[in-house]
């Protein structure tokens, strides 16, 4: 089984694995985070499979920048436009499925 065979993220952008939908198009898919850290935190995921957001940035820079339009068009509606954004890269940066995703977090007051 391929990497991206196995990857929940996939899985979940293919609808093999349910998930509360915010935003599509035919490269980006945005879904709720089941364990939101947020008020609002939704996570935003390239549809094709790439590993974590450095190497997306070298493959595909132009999808990156829609993943942050994305984000800002989600907190628009959600929180007054302000956000967070976090990509984490790495097991030790606390990533734990291995396919690029960032998490919007947003609709309250975030602590720093």
């Amino acid at each position: 089984m391929s990497e991206a065979e196995d990857c929940l993220f996939c899985k979940i952008i293919a609808g093999q694995i349910p998930s509360t939908k915010v935003y599509e198009d035919d490269t980006t898919y945005a879904f709720k985070d089941i364990n939101p850290k947020a008020k609002i935190h939704v996570l935003i995921v390239p549809k094709r499979h790439v590993a974590n957001v450095g190497e997306l940035a070298q493959s595909d820079p132009a999808q990156l920048e829609h993943i942050v339009e994305v984000a800002q068009s989600i907190a628009d509606k959600e929180f007054h436009g302000e956000y967070r954004l976090v990509f984490n890269t790495g097991r030790d940066a606390g990533q734990t499925v291995f396919h690029a995703h960032a998490h919007v977090l947003t609709g309250e007051v975030l602590d720093e």
